[in-house]
């Protein structure tokens, strides 16, 4: 203790400063390791995917119906096409429910509603995608003990608003309070000022925020279980059973049959390629964001 307290101010400064050095090395350290872990799970999953689907991508399993039982070929297209009117009914059931709750968050979120509102939707973006499923079994499959593609609808709908909420709420905030101003200044309404000067200032946050959700419910299987229960045949009605991709995955991959294994990670390939065409427009989107 004689010691330290002899050393000059300077030396024991220098000294604080080293260990501060190191201590934010070693954690840099640490986080570009589980980074770089985290990035070669990801590599691994996508490349042992891509190999073994590959071989059963092509145009004839883009284009056809599945195979009967027993008989070799067949397709997804079906399930394409289901998954496109499921998850598209399921935007345009949540996009606008939950761009307006996050306007009504950005612009009224002060007092104890506006933060019940956020923690509920806190709340429903944890809650396990089967909980959702078997809730809009309850609401919607049950009561007219019919499946259809509506319900799954629903239930990726309710996936999707927590994201699409708190996303705009946040693209919305990030507009600044000046521009508001001034156009409230200029003689504008508040309505006419939110509409047509706040939200296209924000809108290639929200899109973003948007795009992220519908990668988010693209690949979901567990929900598809309770609600669209899936088709062999061309189905285009949404009020019917329907086929859905990540059903016919799943099927496939439960099945006893080898060549449905293989039109199992074909079908996982084409999934995985689409989210990641999502996650890369998004990520395009907001990079034209920033460099304005």
């Amino acid at each position: 203790m004689m010691a330290v307290a002899e050393q000059p101010p300077f030396e024991r400064k220098s000294h604080k400063l080293a260990f501060r050095h190191a201590l934010s090395f070693m954690g840099t350290a640490m986080t570009a390791v589980c980074a770089s872990i985290g990035a070669a799970c990801l590599i691994i999953i996508l490349g042992y995917v891509a190999v073994q689907g590959a071989g059963a991508v092509n145009w004839s399993f883009l284009t056809q119906l599945p195979a009967p039982v027993g008989e070799p070929g067949g397709g997804v297209a079906n399930g394409i096409i289901g998954s496109l009117i499921t998850v598209g009914l399921a935007t345009v059931i949540a996009t606008p429910l939950g761009l307006l709750c996050g306007l009504f968050l950005a612009l009224f979120g002060r007092g104890w509603f506006p933060e019940v509102v956020r923690f509920l939707s806190d709340v429903l973006s944890g809650i396990p995608s089967i909980a959702i499923g078997l809730f809009a079994y309850i609401l919607l499959v049950a009561p007219f003990r019919h499946f259809s593609a509506i319900a799954a609808s629903f239930a990726f709908a309710l996936l999707m608003l927590p994201i699409i909420l708190r996303t705009s709420e946040e693209a919305i905030r990030s507009v600044p309070r000046t521009i508001r101003e001034g156009a409230l200044a200029l003689g504008l309404s508040e309505v006419v000022t939110t509409l047509r000067i706040v939200v296209p200032a924000a809108r290639t946050a929200i899109i973003t925020g948007l795009l992220l959700s519908i990668a988010r419910v693209t690949g979901e299987t567990a929900p598809l279980l309770f609600t669209a229960f899936g088709s062999p045949f061309w189905e285009a009605n949404p009020a019917n059973p329907m086929a859905q991709l990540p059903l016919q995955v799943f099927n496939y991959a439960i099945s006893p049959y080898q060549s449905w294994h293989q039109q199992a990670w074909g079908g996982a390939l084409v999934l995985i390629l689409a989210v990641l065409i999502l996650n890369i427009s998004a990520r395009l989107v907001l990079t034209a964001r920033w460099r304005r």
